[in-house]
Formats: structure tokens, C-alpha cells, sequence
């Protein structure tokens, strides 16, 4: 067992001293083994940039699919208080033929789409079988250019 145990840790250190300092990328082994030292190029470029980003794009958006089931945005409306700030009117319609409840909330965007840090608290609603309700949200700065109101679940 031991003359076993020895031959593995002499192959392991033999694999190591052969392999050495290797710029990265480079790959070195035999007809058996290959063995890559890293990768050319330094860090990794991001994955899924864009599978995920409605709310970057999309004024209205559902954060779950049982409410995208369930409720849709039959308008959106926008003006400019005359402070300055963004006022938003979301007809919010409920699709189902039973009563259900959700949270609404809008957040605020600069025109460069980033958030101001001006979000509505979330609030209840109450829909009716089939019925569409108008729900309003005024930034509280007059930074909001942009904005996209979200729906979830009632909790």
C-alpha cells in the first residue's frame, strides 16, 4: 500500500515540476494528458447582459409569471408637474374572472436609465373580476426622465 501511495505522490510531483512557471494559456502534456495553465486575454467578459434586462428597457413590467397571467398595462401616461418632477398614470387591468391583489410600484430613472433612488413605496391593490384601475406615482425629485412601474405578487 505504501509503494502504491509513494508512486502517486512521485507522479503527482513529477506532473507539477514538468508543468512549471507557464505563461498563461500556454498548454503543456503528452499523447496522454494536456494540461492548460489558464486562459489568454485576463478577465472574463460578462454572460447574460441583455437576457434579463426588460426593466432596463420596458416601461411596464410584471415581477412574476402568475401576475403576468394576471394583470396587463392598458396605458401608461406621463407629464411634468410644473415643479419639474415626472407624474405617471398606469391603467393596471386585471385579466382574470376573479378578484385578485397586487403590489404596485414605480421607479424613477434619469435619462440615462440609471435610478434617481426615487421609488415609490409598494402599494396594494385590489382588483375586481375584469376591472382596470388607474394607479398614479409622482417622483419626488425633478431628476426622473424616465421610469418603469412593476407588479408582483400581493404579500
Amino acid at each position: 500500500m505504501s509503494k502504491h501511495f509513494s508512486a502517486i505522490i512521485l507522479a503527482v510531483f513529477a506532473a507539477s515540476v514538468s508543468v512549471g512557471c507557464r505563461p498563461v494559456g500556454e498548454a503543456v502534456g503528452d499523447t496522454t494528458r494536456t494540461i492548460v495553465t489558464g486562459h489568454e486575454g485576463g478577465a472574463y467578459a460578462p454572460k447574460n447582459t441583455t437576457k434579463f434586462a426588460l426593466e432596463n428597457e420596458a416601461k411596464f413590467v410584471t415581477m412574476d409569471n402568475r401576475v403576468q397571467r394576471s394583470v396587463t398595462c392598458s396605458g401608461l401616461q406621463e407629464r411634468i408637474l410644473e415643479d419639474g418632477r415626472l407624474e405617471v398614470a398606469a391603467n393596471i387591468r386585471n385579466r382574470q374572472e376573479r378578484r385578485i391583489q397586487v403590489q404596485v410600484q414605480c421607479v424613477f430613472k434619469d435619462a440615462q436609465g440609471f435610478s434617481t433612488g426615487d421609488e415609490t413605496p409598494w402599494q396594494d391593490l385590489i382588483l375586481t373580476e375584469t376591472a382596470q384601475e388607474t394607479v398614479r406615482f409622482q417622483s419626488f425629485n425633478d431628476k426622473a426622465k424616465g421610469y418603469t412601474v412593476r407588479v408582483r405578487e400581493a404579500r
